[in-house]
């Protein structure tokens, strides 16, 4: 057994694409098995974060951030409306328009998955110390926000798992 030093791995011999796909992968199942009471599990918490903290005018607007298909939104909305999560409202400054607005019960609801995911968060990165948590993540966000034009981290996080998801069927079905 070697005592050597571990080396950072920099160029062609870098962990660093394996790891943030497998955090990604990990941290999307724990947040899967913390959504899944929510309509479309992670895409609803994902849905809810986005309606309660998003301040997103309407609901064109909402399925434009989240890329989601503005019909598959409306389904979705649907769920959400029909367990009480969230109410559309006519937009006073337009009324062909609705705006969603949680309610307190949905608040309620994102509060409890919010903790649940922070939970999970630092359940997978128990291997470090609360300090170098706080660093990864600060580096992290830094380093993301310089990434593109879309500063939208609840769509970043729905396009990012839609990719993992079809690399594995990939990967999966040998192509």
């Amino acid at each position: 057994m070697s005592t050597a030093p571990t080396e950072t791995r920099t160029g062609q011999h870098s962990l660093f694409g394996w790891s943030l796909a497998a955090l990604l992968r990990e941290w999307s199942a724990r947040v899967d098995a913390a959504a899944d009471d929510l309509p479309q599990g992670t895409r609803g918490y994902q849905l809810l974060t986005a309606v309660v903290h998003g301040h997103l005018p309407s609901q064109a607007a909402l399925a434009a951030s989240l890329g989601i298909d503005r019909t598959v939104m409306t389904y979705l909305l649907d769920a959400f409306e029909g367990c009480g999560l969230v109410e559309r409202q006519q937009d006073p400054a337009d009324r062909r328009a609705r705006r969603i607005v949680a309610t307190d019960r949905g608040q309620e609801v994102l509060a409890a998955m919010e903790a649940r995911v922070a939970a999970a968060e630092e359940e997978l990165l128990s291997g470090l110390e609360p300090a170098q948590r706080a660093v990864l993540r600060q580096l992290l966000e830094q380093a993301a926000a310089g990434t593109g034009p879309d500063h939208d981290p609840c769509r970043t996080v729905v396009q990012a798992t839609k990719a993992t998801d079809v690399s594995d069927a990939q990967v999966t079905r040998g192509t």
